[in-house]
């Protein structure tokens, strides 16, 4: 079969998608403009997630949604780094599964800066030193990150999106799998590996280090150590993978958010989440059933609770602080019904943002 002509018209399909796309970033170049003389977002959440909607609604195949999904944004990306350079924080080191998230989710059109600790991940974001952050919220194994629940108790930044990202481990080592000794991750990784680690090393000692990318890192200096980390890692620092996909649970996933300073628009139609964080304060040891009572307006109202969680605030024995997720936005009317409701008994009652519930 001669394949010249085939390839003649994915030559010329490709000369047209190139010049649509340049089309398409000119515009959003306009729209930057705009968005800047008037002091206005440059990463809309809602708007984002609006346009991948659209377009795999309209996906007749055979690309599958996904695909489609990332080469949007990929393209959105671009035009945002045409609108603004943006600066995305995240958890670091470079190639750790929150690095990994962040790509994800902005593209590699933009500026991404590693920080140490969750804590100055906000402080970024508050000080203006960075435009949006990236931080693990939770994994479907291991539970919520609890440093990170902390913080938005006493930070005014909100949650403007999220994303679910799969996780995958793989051992890496310059050693063979017999002569490994020890291995290095940090403390999640490890806890979602553990029966392999328990089966195939029972004898290596499990060594917490402060991230995955520096556990490869001190593995690929040190003989008979391994590290447990993302293939992204291993490619990253040059260290060779003995065993991919060693996760415990084939559906390990990590949720994470995407803070900003100001707050999402709605999605509408049912598709936004809103995080609360609330204190019933004296009411809970002096009230039976205070909890229930918290919820109570919700439920009336249809809003469905997806997620509850409490914390000890810290500031006093068996006090503590319940972060929930319920459907809708913060401006829905039955939600500021709701929100009005609680505030009656309720000393504290925070809202930590709406986001559009697609991933």
């Amino acid at each position: 079969m001669d394949l010249g002509p085939i390839r003649d018209q994915i030559d010329k399909l490709d000369h047209q998608l190139v010049e649509v796309l340049n089309a398409r970033l000119k515009l959003a170049g306009e729209i930057g403009k705009v968005k800047r003389s008037q002091g206005g977002q440059i990463y809309v959440a809602e708007r984002e997630e609006a346009v991948l909607q659209k377009v795999t609604g309209q996906n007749q195949g055979p690309i599958k949604n996904e695909a489609l999904r990332a080469i949007y944004r990929e393209i959105m990306s671009a035009a945002i780094a045409l609108e603004k350079p943006l600066l995305i924080a995240y958890l670091g080191p470079e190639a750790t599964n929150t690095h990994l998230a962040a790509i994800t989710k902005f593209g590699a059109s933009v500026d991404y800066h590693a920080m140490a600790t969750i804590g100055d991940i906000f402080t970024a974001v508050e000080k203006g030193e960075a435009d949006y952050a990236v931080i693990p919220i939770e994994n479907s194994t291991e539970g919520s990150v609890r440093d990170a629940l902390d913080q938005f108790v006493e930070s005014d930044l909100k949650i403007v999106a999220q994303i679910y990202l799969e996780i995958t481990h793989a051992l890496i080592s310059t050693s063979p799998l017999e002569k490994i000794e020890r291995v290095y991750s940090k403390d999640q990784a490890l806890a979602q590996c553990r029966n392999w680690l328990q089966r195939h090393l029972p004898h290596a000692q499990l060594i917490d280090a402060p991230s995955t990318s520096r556990a490869v890192q001190i593995a690929k200096d040190e003989p008979g150590s391994a590290a447990v980390a993302s293939e992204l890692a291993a490619t990253t620092h040059g260290v060779p993978i003995v065993v991919k996909n060693i996760q415990d649970k084939a559906d390990n996933t990590t949720r994470f958010f995407v803070l900003g300073k100001k707050a999402s628009g709605a999605v509408g139609s049912g598709k936004d989440i809103t995080s609360f964080a609330i204190s019933l304060g004296d009411a809970a040891a002096s009230h039976s059933g205070s909890l229930l009572r918290m919820l109570m307006p919700l439920a009336e109202r249809g809003i469905n609770l997806s997620k509850i969680e409490s914390r000890p605030s810290k500031r006093r024995p068996w006090d503590y602080y319940f972060f929930i997720d319920v459907s809708g936005h913060y401006e829905d009317a039955t939600m500021k019904e709701a929100l009005a409701e609680l505030q009656k008994f309720c000393p504290f009652v925070k809202w930590l943002g709406s986001y559009p519930a697609a991933s």
